[in-house]
């Protein structure tokens, strides 16, 4: 269970705190979703809880064990708003093998199956795939590592209808077996899959009811 017991990240350089107490409680094998305009401070909330950034106070906790930066950076992998622009390998085995040269094409292979990408060849490269490929391979660059909770941020952001509708689908099968948290600003289609929502203003975090649930 990842538990946040008012978390503040307060920034020197700003007047205000950029996240406020935030408070939330997340149970394994369910999809989390946060849901804010651009600046409400979703995006920066990711990144403390990947370790990318430091909190100014409070406590981030996976099951009873507080957790600091370099243990976040373990235990979550993270999949930014346009992935894409972030691949660095020439082909797909690459890209998966990035950091972690030690994983057999048998594990490559594995994963690329669970996105549903197994249908591509290893030496395929990455900026040949569609926009929806390319997201589901960037699932796939962080299942294989294994984390204990998979952030998202904006996941449905430039793609169309079709892509986001096939993407939505992706993320219910997923969560069957890992635990996600996604923000966005625009959560049409992702409601009907969360177990949990949140609502963010200005740094606030508020418990939204799910019909749904």
């Amino acid at each position: 269970m990842l538990s946040l017991k008012q978390l503040t990240y307060h920034p020197t350089a700003s007047p205000e705190p950029i996240l406020k107490e935030v408070t939330l409680q997340l149970p394994p094998q369910t999809l989390g979703l946060i849901i804010g305009p651009s600046g409400s401070g979703k995006s920066t909330l990711l990144e403390i809880l990947c370790g990318l950034a430091e909190r100014t106070r409070g406590d981030i906790c996976w099951g009873n064990e507080i957790l600091m930066a370099n243990h976040l950076q373990q235990l979550a992998g993270l999949v930014f708003q346009f992935p894409e622009r972030h691949f660095c390998g020439s082909s797909l085995l690459e890209e998966l093998r990035f950091g972690h040269p030690e994983l057999s094409a048998n594990q490559v292979r594995a994963t690329l199956q669970e996105v549903g990408l197994d249908h591509l060849a290893l030496h395929d490269s990455p900026n040949a795939l569609s926009g929806g490929q390319q997201r589901r391979l960037a699932l796939a660059v962080q299942l294989i590592r294994q984390p204990n909770i998979l952030m998202l941020d904006e996941p449905t952001a430039g793609l169309d209808w079709s892509m986001r509708s096939q993407l939505v689908k992706l993320l219910a099968k997923l969560k069957q077996h890992w635990t996600l948290l996604v923000v966005t600003h625009d959560a049409k289609e992702l409601v009907s899959i969360a177990d949990h929502c949140w609502q963010i203003q200005h740094g606030t975090l508020s418990n939204v009811e799910l019909s749904n649930s």
